[in-house]
């Protein structure tokens, strides 16, 4: 993945680089020409993700989007567990009236996390906000942005979870406003009025 975009980067960067002066006809013409490698370059980056770098594609995506952030253990202590990426958040949050929420174990793991969901699953998760099992996700989860996804992007990050080394990590809750956590727990708080 890294050298496709050193490559194009490479490319851009002579395109861009200062040039002897000619005349205004020539440099029409040359901008002209940038115009169409850059967007050539666009349309070529997007059409390199469909090969076989789709779990890349996916990891790709799962980072630009922060997923790492609700999911990964310790991330919220400011020391993110490397060796577990993706396996589940021991801080929850609590949202007024509905109650407190962890970001779930994302591996593969057939106890505790996605082991038991097909990548279709998980892309309709991602699109719908709703389990497999019909549960809703947690407001917090932003799938309403990840909606968006195309179709190549949704699958994409669903293979890439899917290719993770499966972590057996049992998130607590979900918990309702009634009921008192386990856990260490952000608070949503409500403007007083």
């Amino acid at each position: 993945m890294r050298h496709e975009f050193e490559d194009d980067a490479r490319r851009i960067e002579a395109i861009l680089a200062p040039q002897p002066p000619r005349r205004s006809g020539a440099r029409t013409a040359a901008m002209v020409a940038i115009f169409a490698v850059a967007i050539a370059g666009t349309i070529s980056l997007g059409a390199s993700w469909a090969g076989p770098s789709r779990i890349a594609r996916g990891e790709y995506l799962a980072t630009v989007s922060g997923c790492g952030d609700c999911h990964t253990p310790g991330y919220f202590f400011g020391k993110p567990d490397e060796t577990k990426p993706l396996s589940g958040s021991e801080v929850g949050f609590e949202i007024p009236n509905l109650g407190v929420f962890h970001g779930p174990n994302l591996t593969p793991d057939k106890e505790t996390g996605l082991g038991r969901w097909s990548e279709t699953e998980i892309v309709m998760a991602l699109r719908t906000g709703v389990r497999p099992d019909g549960r809703e996700l947690a407001p917090i989860m932003p799938w309403r942005n990840f909606a968006r996804f195309n179709d190549e992007d949704a699958r994409a990050i669903a293979a890439y979870l899917k290719s993770l080394k499966p972590v057996s990590n049992k998130v607590p809750g979900p918990f309702s406003d009634q009921e008192r956590p386990t856990s260490f727990v952000m608070k949503i708080v409500s403007p007083e009025r």
